[in-house]
């Protein structure tokens, strides 16, 4: 990645020197342009946007202090560096008052600018380092922000929120849910050519554009139901108005469909009153879609309530495939299909609906980590024939296996060797570090450079420990090697090994070897 450095100097041949005589590419840089005074050169910096500027100080309509107070008004993230014929404290404090970061004296050498410039390269690396860390912080929030409204959305729409807490929850979530009357919509995209093919790229950007339609709205709010299959929520004033904006928002979405050979099946609830009744208007759009849809999915027997199909947990599926062992498959499947009764859990609609949804899951899965997905998950090319297949609950489970364990074979075989790099540099400033009391399992992630979170799962999987147990380890095993080798008293062992609580560390101490330090101490060793 290199950095854009524009030159403003009013002496031509000292300007002309340090452009062609500079090694910018080897500094990191592109020599993006050049002005003999300030005045020229603040339209074109305007344009350029340079992340460094080189500015005599001395030069006639606008000299260079002036220059660097409007960039840096304007320009806030642009350096600046000064060069001066002047060797006075007034342009040396008035440059440090502007913010500069290099204030160099001329006659300026070739060597002092590359020095100059790698300097500023570094500070630009941090910056820019900074920069990107937050923005994947605020990523990632966003991500489990989305997650989590579309986990309450989820509730919302199947009846499972309180209705003491949904206002509170939603607004904590973004979501104004505040309005007399709500009405619930279902879509499903579909071929124009009556195709039963399922094209997995097509439901994603089908998405993707029902979304975009969406996303600038406050009165809709939208949750994907399945692969398939999106549900709208609308609140408005009145029934009418939730009506016609639901006509309208559908014309829009169909008119960027029709480009896409695409055919939109609508399922509509009816207008409710209260928050509690958009199940409600929900099941009955559920009801409508089905009879609207023609083909293999309308002719399904359904002998339950069609919102069982929501109860299945979807994130249970993504935290398995990061976290589950191929032992634990069979604990993970009877905790996703228990909410399901009997009857549901007979249905070809339910399996289909679980099984592709972990199918997609595994699918992302594999991907994040580099994956070959046709390869690991050949299951998504032959979706459809292996719907066809599963007729009974036995070979639904064979499939979710199948599909599951080549994920968990593919993980843990890249994971093995990276993990134990990354334990091992845990151990390592655990080893360092045990003695501070302040230490935590923050502070080690942060070295290892994973979540918290995601840092404690691999630990605890790596080493068969939780993190609070190693570290504790630690300090014990060090507390006893004390006692046998020193006559420091337990309360100066306590503070040398990371506890602030003599009597904590008593406590610590007992639980782990059965015996306080004192008892430990005196324990007579065999000969």
């Amino acid at each position: 990645m290199s950095y854009k450095v524009f030159l403003v100097e009013d002496e031509i041949v000292t300007r002309e020197g340090i452009r062609d005589n500079v090694d910018w590419k080897a500094r990191g840089f592109e020599f993006c342009g050049e002005a003999p005074d300030g005045e020229l050169a603040f339209p074109l910096l305007q344009t350029v946007q340079p992340d460094v500027l080189i500015t005599d100080i001395k030069m006639p309509f606008m000299d260079g202090l002036q220059l660097s107070q409007i960039v840096r008004d304007r320009l806030p993230a642009t350096k600046i560096v000064i060069l001066s014929g002047h060797d006075e404290f007034e342009y040396a404090q008035k440059a440090i008052n502007l913010g500069v970061s290099e204030y160099l004296l001329k006659p300026v050498s070739v060597q002092d600018l590359h020095n100059v410039l790698e300097k500023v390269a570094s500070e630009l690396n941090r910056e820019r380092g900074e920069q990107q860390a937050v923005q994947r912080l605020r990523d990632q929030v966003e991500e489990s922000r989305a997650a989590l409204r579309e986990r309450f959305l989820l509730k919302l729409v199947t009846g499972a929120a309180a209705s003491a807490e949904t206002i509170e929850r939603s607004q904590l979530l973004g979501i104004d849910l505040v309005a007399r009357f709500y009405l619930v919509v279902v879509v499903r995209a579909e071929p124009s050519d009556g195709s039963e093919q399922f094209d997995y790229r097509r439901c994603q950007l089908v998405h993707q554009i029902v979304a975009s339609q969406v996303q600038t709205n406050p009165d809709v709010f939208l949750l994907r139901k399945d692969v398939d299959e999106i549900v709208l929520v609308l609140k408005g004033s009145s029934p009418e108005y939730l009506r016609e904006e639901r006509d309208l928002l559908l014309d829009q979405i169909r008119r960027v469909l029709n480009h896409m050979q695409c055919s939109l099946a609508v399922g509509s609830g009816s207008p409710q009153t209260h928050i509690i009744d958009i199940c409600r208007s929900f099941s009955e759009a559920l009801d409508a879609i089905q009879t609207a849809t023609k083909g293999r999915r309308a002719t399904l027997h359904y002998g339950f309530d069609k919102a069982e199909l929501l109860k299945v947990d979807r994130s249970a599926t993504e935290d398995y495939l990061r976290f589950g062992t191929l032992e634990g498959f069979d604990a993970f499947f009877q905790a996703l299909v228990r909410p399901l009764g009997e009857t549901a859990l007979r249905s070809p609609l339910v399996h289909d609906y679980i099984l592709m949804d972990i199918v997609l899951a595994t699918a992302r899965f594999v991907d994040e980590l580099g994956g070959d997905v046709t390869r690991i998950v050949p299951q998504l090319n032959g979706l459809e024939a292996i719907l066809d297949h599963v007729k009974a609950v036995e070979q639904f489970a064979e499939q979710v296996r199948d599909v599951l364990v080549a994920a968990l074979v593919f993980r843990d075989g890249r994971a093995s060797d990276h993990y134990a790099a990354v334990i091992g540099q845990a151990q390592g400033h655990i080893g360092r570090h045990y003695h501070e009391p302040e230490l935590s399992l923050n502070e080690v992630a942060a070295e290892v450079g994973l979540s918290p979170s995601h840092f404690s799962t691999v630990f605890s999987q790596e080493t068969g420990q939780t993190f609070k147990e190693y570290v504790t380890e630690v300090r014990i095993r060090k507390a006893k090697e004390l006692l046998r080798t020193t006559s420091l008293k337990a309360f100066e062992i306590c503070y040398q090994i990371g506890y602030n609580d003599p009597h904590y560390f008593s406590h610590v101490f007992r639980k782990n070897t059965g015996l306080t330090p004192t008892e430990f101490r005196l324990q007579v060793q065999p000969a």
